[in-house]
């Protein structure tokens, strides 16, 4: 998180564990996924950095600084593509809220137990 500005980190912070208490893991994920879709730049199907300053308002983002922008997209871009594809920009968010991440395990335990039990039940 050293590359994002402090106070974008609380934003999310803040924002991102009411989001999960309220909605559960998969709703969460859904909003993150409906998010990605409004940043996103529509033709190319990653965020960009400019499909981020043209769009952010739309999440509440507008006062954010470039630099902070900028840093965003750096900070989860992990494949060096200068853009953040749907699961770089859902791990961005989760690395931004510390909280999230010990939470994030505890559904990805429920998660892969409800799978083990379907499979269990599947003939």
């Amino acid at each position: 998180m050293a590359g994002v500005g402090k106070r974008a980190a609380d934003d999310f912070e803040d924002l991102l564990p009411v989001m999960a208490d309220k909605l559960g893991g998969k709703g969460l994920i859904k909003e993150l996924c409906n998010g990605f879709q409004l940043l996103m730049d529509k033709d190319k199907g990653v965020i960009t950095l400019e499909s981020l300053r043209r769009n952010s308002a739309l999440l509440g983002l507008q006062n954010f600084r470039e630099d902070e922008l900028v840093s965003m997209v750096r900070e989860g871009d992990m494949d060096g593509d200068g853009a953040l594809n749907q699961m770089e920009f859902c791990v961005l968010m989760f690395r931004l809220s510390p909280e999230l991440m010990e939470e994030s395990w505890i559904w990805l335990e429920q998660a892969m137990q409800e799978e083990f039990s379907d499979d269990n039940k599947r003939p």
